[in-house]
């Protein structure tokens, strides 16, 4: 599967007309998922969390958040993290949530960034740890993430 599957692309398409017709669009992020594409799983698990175009079925989003992040999708790798933490469709584990972050950020998941370093400051699912915290936080700070306002003293910095 290429990362740019031409009917991934036809959805997005079809998603930005005036108009879109959705059964083509569910359709063929459906297709574009069994063949492995994780932007696609990650999507329909998005419309099936919020109940966007698909009947709101928790269980069923969080199914496909973990299809598509054990594909290392950025986007559903944070969303399992949220669920972890919120327990929401999952039973709560932060241990989980801190880790699913960590895996996130490393695939290229700004917001992440920020939310291990939010973990390491607080305990959330790790031991605290505000000197590692700093450093999340401030590489978060450096890329616009705007809740990273969690002030830290001069001499906190490494």
């Amino acid at each position: 599967m290429t990362k740019d599957s031409n009917d991934y692309q036809d959805a997005l398409a079809e998603m930005s007309k005036e108009n879109p017709d959705i059964e083509k669009v569910i359709f063929l992020l459906e297709k574009t998922s069994k063949e492995g594409d994780a932007r696609a799983t990650y999507a329909l698990g998005t419309w099936y969390l919020y109940g966007k175009h698909l009947k709101k079925n928790i269980s069923k989003a969080v199914k496909l958040f973990r299809q598509a992040a054990k594909n290392n999708e950025p986007n559903a790798l944070y969303d399992m993290a949220v669920c972890y933490e919120t327990a929401n469709g999952v039973k709560k584990n932060l241990r989980l949530a801190m880790e699913h972050y960590i895996r996130a950020s490393l695939c290229g998941d700004k917001q992440s960034i920020y939310e291990v370093g939010r973990c390491y400051f607080y305990g959330i699912g790790i031991e605290k740890n505000k000197r590692l915290a700093w450093i999340w936080l401030d590489h978060a700070r450096k890329l616009g993430i705007q809740e990273s306002q969690i002030e830290f003293p001069n001499d906190a910095a490494p």
